[in-house]
């Protein structure tokens, strides 16, 4: 029984959302407390239950503590099951979030798996679903996953309503440890409004090009309708070897103009912060690298919170360690012990 202390680190949920991949992935189960410690609202939301409860069908787990407000939880991962299954988190919690407690066990077990989830698409606070679309996935592609995801419609906060369909068809996956990035090949971005005028989307576009004013920006605009209104933008950096990326949401009293700058911003200190991945992007692939069985490494601009909390945690699972290397970007290798 591994134990786990929930306030490491950022103190977040990211904690609970790996452990619960990793023990499905060894077979071994842990005990976590001081859930979300370092939160204003602690304990489990019904965003968090939702994965524990979608973990525990997919590998026919025990579980304690899965009520809202527990601090503390305990799993015991049974065998992993293929198959379809439909999730509805009932709230505007975010699917990308519950595709990253899931995913790591789904790319790396030998089984097919179609999800169909219900819930927010794009959510503060949380990577946007264009982002695992355009950034993550196909970096796990390169790696080795299989896996195709279709959004059927996007929802927002507080309403919800979004739907996506994943699958994977898991299996081997190789290491990731490109030592440059390659040739740029193209900088693109899709803006989204969701039950707002075309128009507001337009300024979102104008803001990115401002923010990115000497690159040639191919950016796309989405108009939809649904049962949650919303805005935002993604914005990605194609090279031969990897992807960068960065996004913005809309909020309400924000001009769109400044939404698409800040996607903008952001991006570009990516680009010129010399990493292989983005700083949002290290910490969510860190899991998949440490099952690869291969020593994999990375460059990235900044180490984040989040990122030495998965350096923590991975290894508690997984007989794998980390070496950080010094100055902007940082190099981060993967060492098997075995």
């Amino acid at each position: 029984m591994i134990e786990l202390d929930g306030s490491h680190g950022e103190g977040g949920g990211q904690v609970l959302r790996t452990a619960l991949s990793l023990s499905v992935l060894t077979g071994r189960g842990f005990r976590i407390t001081n859930i979300r410690a370092g939160r204003d609202n602690p304990g489990l939301r019904p965003q968090h239950l939702a994965g524990i409860r979608l973990m525990s069908e997919i590998s026919s787990a025990e579980v304690a503590g899965d009520q809202v407000g527990s601090d503390s939880l305990e799993f015991h991962p049974g065998q992993m099951r293929g198959g379809r299954y439909r999730f509805d988190v009932g709230t505007a919690g975010s699917l990308t979030l519950l595709m990253q407690t899931v995913l790591p066990a789904l790319v790396v077990s030998p089984i097919e798996t179609e999800l169909e989830l219900i819930g927010g698409t794009d959510v503060r606070w949380s990577p946007p679903i264009d982002h695992y679309a355009q950034v993550l996935f196909p970096i796990l592609r390169l790696m080795g996953a299989r896996l195709e995801m279709n959004v059927e419609r996007r929802g927002f906060y507080p309403q919800g309503g979004g739907a996506v369909h994943l699958k994977v068809s898991g299996g081997k996956m190789g290491r990731f440890g490109p030592q440059q990035r390659g040739e740029l090949r193209r900088v693109l971005g899709t803006a989204f409004v969701q039950n707002l005028p075309a128009k507001v989307g337009e300024r979102l576009i104008q803001g990115a090009r401002t923010g990115l004013p000497c690159v040639d920006l191919d950016i796309t605009l989405e108009v939809s309708s649904g049962a949650s209104t919303g805005a935002g933008v993604t914005l990605t950096a194609e090279y031969e070897n990897t992807v960068l990326g960065w996004n913005s949401l809309g909020e309400k009293g924000v001009a769109a103009e400044r939404v698409g700058r800040v996607a903008a911003t952001g991006l570009r200190e990516e680009i010129e912060g010399g990493g292989i991945l983005d700083v949002h992007t290290a910490d969510q692939l860190l899991p998949f690298m440490a099952m690869a069985n291969e020593g994999s490494c990375f460059t990235v601009r900044e180490i984040s919170g989040h990122l030495r909390t998965q350096m923590w945690l991975v290894p508690q699972f997984v007989p794998i360690d980390f070496r950080i290397g010094e100055g902007s970007p940082y190099l981060i290798e993967v060492i098997n012990r075995t």
